[in-house]
């Protein structure tokens, strides 16, 4: 029953299917690219994408100065160029606009100017923080939505501290 023949057959099938599958792997890697290539540890990144851990631990963190001080040493001048950007939406006139007129904000109460309809979070918030101090006028310009959360301005905010420095000094100068 198991002569040399069937021996050799078999052996023949299995050197058959070794060779088959060795084929259509080479040919997948030549398709595909799915060996590593032999760069060892040179791998260029497309892009590398920093983290807080990559800073170095020794340096110390940059002195924070108080909100009031930086608007002490701010220019009007470059907060009415400032403005601007608020401009849009608001007047220092005495009138509203889309949002309520600015002349006069510092130190006023929230949600205080007659004749303009303020959203109900603005309404709520100016039950937590009734007055516009120098520092809460600071966090709203920065993310009005992320400082009043489901507020009516669309406003993005501004990211740099000494232009809210300057356009704060500018608000105040109207007073």
């Amino acid at each position: 029953m198991f002569d040399t023949m069937t021996l050799t057959k078999a052996v023949g099938a299995g050197c058959g299917a070794l060779l088959a599958f060795l084929l259509v792997g080479w040919a997948g890697q030549g398709l595909y690219g799915t060996s590593v290539g032999g760069h060892g540890d040179d791998v260029a990144q497309a892009y590398v994408i920093e983290t807080a851990s990559s800073a170095p631990a020794d340096e110390e963190p940059a002195e924070v100065v108080p909100f009031v001080d930086l608007v002490a040493a701010a220019d009007a001048a470059a907060g009415q160029k400032v403005f601007g950007k608020c401009a849009a939406c608001h007047k220092v006139d005495g009138t509203n606009a889309t949002g309520p007129h600015l002349d006069g904000v510092v130190e006023r109460a929230v949600a205080s100017v007659e004749g303009f309809t303020y959203s109900e979070p603005m309404l709520a918030h100016a039950a937590a923080a009734p007055t516009w101090t120098l520092d809460e006028l600071n966090s709203f310009i920065t993310n009005p939505k992320g400082h009043v959360p489901g507020t009516k301005m669309t406003f993005a905010g501004l990211a740099k501290e000494q232009d809210r420095a300057n356009l704060v000094a500018y608000l105040s100068s109207l007073q």
